[in-house]
């Protein structure tokens, strides 16, 4: 991979640039105007810049970061919020070209590894060795999922630090079931789930299902690829050649495609994980196949809807009969080339801890804790009690098979997505694809005919084939 590493970049900055000719929202406007003020903020104390995602759990870092971090330290941090999509494109142009607009960046378990071996992000382990053995004791980083430091570490230096972890489960909405006199299996397949969706539509014209349908690697191809894992389709076999149009995989994309035309919600290919979530907690949709993070969000008072009335089950499957769920984390990194890394660390290491959870906790309530990144948080009573959820989703993230997603062999890991540097471009594109069939403006064969090429000469450009 080294020696592709320079290639990339260059094709990653190219693709970068060409993207932030594209219309932008006015919120997206506002946060980059931000994070010119942030960059040339003079002042006597450190101003930390923290490039993050518009999600639930971010919004309540913000809150705490103020009324304690800032506090206690004396640092003021400055938050640059952005869409998910917006983030990756703007946190990926600064890294790539060491513009240095933020010190701590919100990055996944796919890009920590990537970023770590192109020297984007400052390796954690130097600073995490010279804690003080009390201080070690504190944050106590063997109190964190094994899978979890595993995905973050590239060449045994530790290169983030994991903010909340998820797998992926169905939810769904216990009063429309009754209403429509339909009950979901703890372990459905999503055959099953299709019948029921179409069965609830029919019945109460609520939407039988909410799933993502908005372009990008990290939103509609986060869940449909751990689909494409259940029905027995992957993106490459062994060798690297690529499997999108095969009959299997075909065959994911056309349940999908087929399951939000007959029973999803209006406008899917404008719902990614935000409007998903908004959708199931105002109780508009029956069902919801997502990350097991929004289990939380679902069950808060102060911003859901239908406390109380969801159920769980496990993640669909079909010809893949062990677990199909995914394994992904918001992690907090370092940019290499921000002028704050001390000041840096401490914010990363202060709200990755077991004190930031208890905080949120008592704070915010226990249900709406950080979770999938430490044992201790499943084993605190106090969770327990508020959380439901909390032994299907500790189940799921240890059952999940990171390195074997698929039914047949493959020569990627990533139970959602492919762990390449070439996966970000051509996640994004074949998303593009599969989002134009669920608009009906091509067949999803002719989608996956395209698909296929994409993957094709991804395999070829990065010198795996």
């Amino acid at each position: 991979m080294n020696k592709r590493i320079g290639f990339l970049v260059s094709i990653l900055i190219i693709f970068i640039l060409a993207l932030m000719g594209c219309g932008s929202s006015n919120d997206t406007n506002k946060n980059e105007e931000k994070v010119d003020e942030a960059a040339n903020t003079s002042s006597d104390g450190t101003v930390l810049t923290v490039a993050t995602v518009n999600n639930p759990d971010m919004k309540i870092m913000q809150e705490l970061t103020k009324e304690y971090f800032e506090k206690d330290t004396g640092y003021k941090v400055e938050f640059v919020v952005l869409p998910e999509n917006d983030l990756r494109k703007k946190v990926t142009e600064d890294v790539a070209l060491g513009a240095g607009a933020f010190d701590i960046v919100t990055i996944s378990t796919y890009d920590t590894p990537i970023w770590a071996q192109n020297g984007w992000i400052e390796p954690l382990s130097p600073q995490m060795n010279a804690l003080s053995d009390e201080e070690k004791e504190a944050y106590d980083l063997e109190d964190i999922f094994p899978t979890m430091r595993d995905a973050l570490t590239f060449e045994e230096n530790l290169y983030a630090l994991p903010f909340y972890g998820e797998s992926t489960m169905l939810y769904y909405n216990t009063e429309i079931f009754e209403e429509a006199g339909v009950e979901m299996p703890l372990h459905p397949t999503w055959e099953e789930v299709g019948e029921i969706a179409r069965t609830i539509k029919e019945e109460t014209g609520t939407p039988g299902i909410v799933l993502r349908g908005l372009p990008g690697w990290g939103e509609m191809m986060a869940p449909l690829t751990t689909v494409i894992n259940a029905f027995g389709g992957s993106y490459y076999d062994e060798e690297w050649n690529a499997q999108l149009d095969s009959q299997n995989t075909v065959n994911a994309i056309n349940f999908y495609v087929d399951l939000l035309n007959d029973a999803g919600q209006p406008g899917a290919t404008s719902t990614g994980f935000t409007e998903a979530l908004t959708v199931m907690s105002t109780g508009k949709a029956a069902m919801w196949y997502d990350a097991t993070v929004a289990a939380g969000f679902l069950n808060n008072p102060d911003d859901s809807d239908v406390v109380g009335k969801i159920g769980y089950a496990f993640a669909p499957t079909q010809v893949k009969e062990e677990n199909t769920g995914g394994l992904y984390a918001w992690t907090l990194a370092i940019e290499s080339a921000s002028k704050n890394k001390e000041a840096a660390f401490e914010f990363i290491k202060w709200s990755t801890s077991k004190e930031y959870i208890e905080l949120v906790g008592e704070e915010k309530g226990w249900v709406v804790a950080p979770s999938g990144t430490r044992i201790s948080t499943y084993e605190n009573p106090n969770y327990q009690e508020a959380a439901p959820f909390a032994e299907m989703v500790l189940e799921s993230i240890q059952s999940v098979d990171y390195d074997n997603p698929a039914v047949d062999p493959v020569p990627y890991v990533g139970a959602q997505y492919v762990a390449i540097p070439e996966f970000q471009s051509l996640g994004t594109e074949v998303s593009q694809q599969i989002a134009a069939a669920i608009a009906g403006d091509k067949s999803v064969e002719d989608a996956m005919k395209e698909a296929q090429k994409l993957a094709e000469d991804a395999a070829v450009e990065g010198g795996y084939k």
